[in-house]
């Protein structure tokens, strides 16, 4: 079978696999009890359940875990987008456009539903998943087990919530400072052994994007935002469950704008050169939709699931032609799409007390499209605009496709020794054709009550994102205002990585029980390291390479949930440096390049120190029985600026705490309320995410000014 049918039969598959889920849910008898679910029907769906996770476990990979409740406790809730309540996890770095950096890593995340891959898309700005489909989250990092691959700093995997057992809803409205109000809505239903669960919510503000000069409301930078999620699910007896999961969002934002700079008059436009920065009309708009198809299959002492999963995504970039020729000298209009579908296959074979063998088959294909249109000015050999604008265009697409496979074994050397072992292949065809066989070791040990040790050893793939990858032909732009510093651009290679990890957890009993103390440590040197810049107006990222680089670090976690108390802090020192820029080349001044040549520099994304608190009280009796009242912080010890060498400084450091106060009603008529109060950045701290300096950065960003929201919720 070549690869063209490969891709139409899973395209046809995940449409009958829908098909077939839809059929299941409508078949369901009308006068099925609603509540209590039958205790047959709970024993199975929970069995499954264990069943789906035992296919992934983490199997002393590193792993920290929040649940719709912790999420629930933090300033925000689940109003707050996904990127706040991972920040809150251990070694997680804030930068602008609500990008993450896991251990040091740029990008290097794949998130799941379910244990199942979510394709990668092209959003920028845009957070796809909302914490409202959360049931729990788990980050998993480290040196980890052979079924994760490709996305290797950190797998974000979400269980969402399903309905399971719950019906009834909630519609709710939030809003405050920044011009912000977002209504929402989430609905679960379970009916003899069929689950729903529904959300949909939209958002406005006056702050889409990080502001660019430190003010409140920043000027030219409304966003909407809107998004939708449906699962459901179906038992087939007692030992299958077939289940669907569809989303879709859709997110516009205009680009903010400094205000009162004017372009230095370099370009002109009939005889004119002046322009009001706080003129400018830039939009971005971002789309994506997803869909997975799953079947789950437990029975004695084997575990199987079959999911087919798909992913569409748009980014359309609009300009002010007149505002950024004057500025910049080009202004370009550029539209990418990306959409991939893919089939992954895996099981688990308990083939004694001692072993249990996973294997698992991943297949996806992907086609990304771009399309730009470029006004530039013509130049003469000294650099001079030659006359009035002109326009270039250009467009192209590609495909890829990538095939994986592992194999692995747990064996339990003894009662409190396990050894994870297992060998992952990877092969991905598009830009560039490169593969990789990775040994996967990790050994988990339990010498005392409620202590774990953990170390492990991995060799990681990690290609450049496909859907980021250029086809731009820098040549047409030589003789023009946006002529490149060089026409070098070799294509972003696979980053090739060797992990090393080792880490203890101790949970205590006693009179500290429901406190666990962490501490983990890694280092990882790599070939072909992978980063991303922003170098033109589009904010679109572009990957490039460093020849060699080394990340290191150590990790520190503490957690104490025990009766009305909760509470976690976390704190992380890490390094990361490459050298030697080995693709994308055209991207940089040649001086730049020929420094970074023989010279490592720190990762723009370094940031030596970070690190993250928040604490909640749920009060049980008295006058404020049903209030709960918490906080969480943010600490960063600064990404980093350009020096006396590139990337050769930090920014300052910073700290912003949010708090966050809610109370629970239960009134005759009226039925169940809850009202949140939530302030973010409570003492106004005015801090810089970046200057606009730095190897691949684009513009400055600060971290958001004192905020006040307010949020109502309605049971049903």
């Amino acid at each position: 079978m070549n690869r063209s049918s490969i891709l139409l039969a899973a395209v046809s598959l995940l449409a009958l696999a829908t098909a077939a889920g839809t059929a299941k849910a409508d078949a369901v008898a009308e006068g099925a009890p609603a509540s209590p679910p039958p205790q047959d029907v709970v024993v199975t769906a929970h069995r499954l359940n264990d069943a789906r996770e035992s296919i992934q476990p983490s199997l002393g990979a590193t792993t920290y875990s929040v649940d719709n409740a912790a999420i629930q406790a933090l300033p925000g809730g689940d109003n707050q987008q996904l990127n706040q309540v991972v920040l809150q996890l251990p070694g997680v770095v804030q930068d602008g456009f609500g990008q993450l950096h896991i251990r040091d890593d740029h990008n290097g995340i794949q998130y799941r539903l379910n244990g199942v891959i979510l394709p990668e898309g092209i959003a920028v700005f845009g957070q796809t998943l909302s914490p409202r489909l959360v049931g729990k989250l788990s980050l998993i990092t480290g040196a980890m087990p052979a079924q994760y691959g490709l996305r290797t700093a950190g797998v974000i995997d979400i269980s969402t919530k399903s309905g399971l057992f719950d019906n009834g809803g909630q519609v709710s409205i939030y809003g405050g400072s920044h011009g912000t109000y977002e209504p929402s809505f989430e609905y679960g239903s379970s009916v003899d052994g069929t689950n729903l669960f529904v959300s949909a919510d939209f958002k406005r503000t006056q702050l889409g994007i990080e502001s660019t000069d430190g003010s409140s409301t920043p000027n030219h930078d409304r966003s909407d935002q809107g998004s939708l999620f449906v699962y459901g699910d179906r038992n087939i007896g007692q030992n299958d469950r077939v289940s669907v999961i569809a989303g879709y969002s859709n997110q516009r934002f205009q680009i903010p704008n400094p205000v009162g700079l004017q372009p230095d008059g370099t370009w002109t436009l009939a005889g004119a050169s002046n322009f009001p920065s706080q003129n400018l009309d830039e939009t971005q708009r971002e789309t994506t939709g997803y869909g997975i198809a799953s079947w789950l299959h437990d029975e004695g002492k084997v575990t199987l699931q079959s999911s087919l999963f798909t992913r569409y995504s748009t980014l359309t970039y609009r300009p002010d032609v007149t505002g950024e020729l004057l500025f910049n000298g080009i202004a370009q209009a550029a539209e990418k799409k990306d959409f991939a579908v893919g089939l992954q296959n895996e099981g688990v074979y308990r083939l004694n007390d001692a072993h249990t063998l996973r294997a698992g088959i991943i297949l996806q294909g992907e086609r990304a499209t771009s399309n730009t249109l470029t006004n530039v000015f013509p130049v003469d050999g000294a650099g001079a605009q030659a006359g009035a604008p002109i326009t270039i265009a250009d467009k192209g697409g590609k495909d890829q496709f990538t095939y994986s496979a592992y194999l692995q074994d747990e064996w339990k050397l003894a009662p409190k020794l396990v050894l994870n072992y297992g060998l992952r292949f990877d092969d991905v065809n598009g830009y560039r054709n490169e593969m990789q066989l990775s040994p996967r070791v990790n050994a988990v040990w339990t010498p005392l009550d409620g202590m774990a040790v953990h170390a492990g050893y991995a060799r990681y793939f990690t290609p450049p994102p496909f859907e980021l990858v250029g086809s731009q032909a820098v040549a047409k732009f030589v003789g023009t205002s946006a002529a490149p510093p060089n026409l070098v651009d070799d294509t972003p290679r696979a980053e090739r990585q060797n992990y090393y990890d080792l880490g203890l957890e101790q949970k205590f009993n006693g009179a500290l029980k429901g406190l666990t103390l962490g501490v983990d440590g890694y280092y990882r040197t790599s070939t072909e390291l992978l980063d991303e810049g922003q170098f033109g107006a589009p904010i679109i990222l572009t990957p490039f390479n460093y020849q060699s680089g080394t990340i290191k670090g150590v990790e520190f976690s503490a957690n104490y949930n025990r009766g009305p108390i909760s509470a976690y802090a976390n704190f992380a020192v890490a390094k990361a440096q490459g050298q030697n820029i080995t693709s994308s080349q055209f991207n940089f001044d040649p001086a730049e390049l020929a420094y970074i040549k023989t010279h490592p520099i720190y990762l723009d994304h370094d940031q030596t120190y970070t690190a993250s608190a928040g604490a909640a009280y749920k009060f049980d009796d008295g006058v404020l029985r049903g209030s709960t009242a918490g906080f969480d912080l943010l600490y960063g010890s600064g990404l980093r600026k350009d020096g006396d060498v590139p990337n050769g400084d930090a920014l300052p450091d910073y700290i912003q705490v949010n708090l966050s106060v809610s109370h629970k009603w239960d009134m005759p008529v009226i039925g169940k309320l809850e009202g949140r109060l939530d302030v973010i950045n409570v003492f106004d701290k005015v801090y810089e995410i970046r200057d606009g300096t730095g190897v691949g950065v684009g513009a400055p960003q600060y971290g958001p000014r004192r905020g006040f929201f307010v949020g109502m919720t309605k049971e049903f």
